[in-house]
């Protein structure tokens, strides 16, 4: 574990906020990730379930958490599974957790090993009338590889179809959307990670650099604070930034060029999601300075727009009305255009094409019920960009923003934004490569 000890009264919170939601005598059951393989013998390191972490804070691989709020027997009311230990696991792969040690982290004070799982979970299921099962239920998903979720929904469903099954997704984005003050702080070190990173890179960064070094400059910063990539970075110079998710990362960056990075940290699962646009060569020209002003007062605008009680459709209507009026100043759009546009497919889309943000927390796009509105303690990110393929560059720029009644708070308010910032956390630039 490479970050510090969360506290468990994160995870104790997030449960008792689960267990108001669940109908009586339910049960909830959440496991946790797979290690996926690669090829040959090749694993990934293990991401852990989001749902998972969420309610225990356990990192471990085969976790599994079973809630039982209206248990009859108080022990029975929470209980982690753990994968036991032996000398040759041991040996093979290092320390894992000893039921103290996820006491400790999780708050929970039954811990079992794994053995025990089927026989305990077969009792309660006796005594339960309800039972929550988890699933990715996340939009944009796609899912072509079954999940350790969706295998226990089937095995549970075949060995017991007379229960009433209910969805867990729902109710974890409800709650997951809304983040807790101890959240908001793990957030706060996934930001400042992150702003050291992009100062890093900021005196890094010259004429002749490629892609590839910058990124290797932020992997630097990042994994000594105890961070991580939050997402496969966007390391885009000159016309390369006008793709919207290129993460080829391997040319040269040219002097009169402009970088777009779109990179940010992790710590603890928890994300960071900045956008910054700087200049290769040290200095904006004036057209380059002129659009990163457009997008800059957009983004300031989108920023105080994301309000509680507003629908999200409708702030990112707002913020393309804001875009709108940028580009007419810019002359890329004409009043003309504006007039005879299809609203289905607005002329603004022709420069900016995709939404002003998104939730954000255990997962760089997380989950929320987004059809419903905006409320206190979303986390956001906001992320306007205007893009000139034909002028052979893009300006996007993001922060996080925390939702709050008379007035968000910006998590990267301290993170140089404004073009004459950048310059200056440029100008201490190193000369030639180390």
């Amino acid at each position: 574990m490479r970050y510090r000890p969360i506290q468990s009264e994160v995870f104790i919170l997030n449960r008792a906020r689960l267990a108001k939601l669940l109908a009586p005598n339910s049960l909830a059951i959440l496991n946790a990730n797979d290690i996926l393989p690669t090829n040959a013998d090749g694993t990934l390191p293990l991401r852990q379930n989001s749902d998972l972490f969420y309610l225990s804070g356990i990192d471990q691989e085969e976790t599994i958490l079973l809630l039982y709020p209206d248990a009859h027997e108080e022990t029975m009311r929470e209980i982690l599974f753990l994968r036991e230990t032996n000398d040759l696991l041991a040996i093979w792969e290092g320390h894992k957790l000893t039921k103290e040690e996820a006491r400790k982290r999780s708050g929970i004070k039954r811990v079992e090993w794994l053995s025990e799982f089927r026989p305990l979970f077969h009792r309660l299921m006796c005594e339960g009338d309800h039972v929550y099962l988890n699933s990715n239920e996340h939009k944009r998903a796609v899912i072509e590889v079954e999940t350790r979720d969706a295998r226990f929904v089937e095995q549970t469903q075949r060995r017991y179809p007379l229960h009433e099954y209910r969805r867990l997704a729902h109710l974890m984005h409800q709650l997951r959307a809304v983040k807790s003050e101890l959240e908001i702080d793990l957030l706060r070190q996934a930001c400042a990670i992150t702003k050291a990173g992009f100062l890093r890179v900021c005196r890094f960064v010259e004429p002749g650099v490629t892609e590839t070094e910058v990124e290797a400059e932020y992997a630097h910063e990042f994994i000594r604070s105890g961070g991580s990539f939050a997402y496969w970075p966007i390391i885009a110079s000159g016309r390369n930034a006008c793709v919207l998710h290129y993460i080829q990362n391997d040319q040269t960056c040219r002097k009169r060029e402009l970088l777009l990075l779109d990179v940010a940290s992790q710590y603890a699962n928890y994300n960071a999601d900045l956008t910054r646009t700087i200049p290769v060569g040290g200095r904006f020209n004036r057209r380059q300075r002129q659009v990163y002003q457009a997008v800059l007062r957009v983004l300031r605008g989108a920023s105080e727009a994301a309000t509680p009680g507003k629908l999200p459709k409708q702030w990112q209507k707002d913020a393309e009305a804001l875009m709108e009026k940028e580009l007419l100043e810019l002359g890329l759009l004409k009043p003309s255009e504006i007039r005879k546009q299809d609203p289905d497919k607005p002329a603004l889309k022709r420069y900016f094409m995709h939404g002003i943000g998104h939730p954000l927390g255990l997962d760089v796009h997380d989950v929320a019920l987004t059809t419903e509105p905006i409320q206190a303690g979303w986390v956001l990110t906001v992320e306007p960009g205007i893009y000139l393929p034909e002028e052979g560059f893009a300006v996007r720029l993001e922060n996080n923003i925390v939702v709050q009644e008379g007035g968000n708070l910006d998590l990267m308010a301290d993170i140089p934004i404004e073009p004459d910032d950048i310059e200056a956390a440029m100008k201490g630039r190193h000369r030639g490569r180390p």
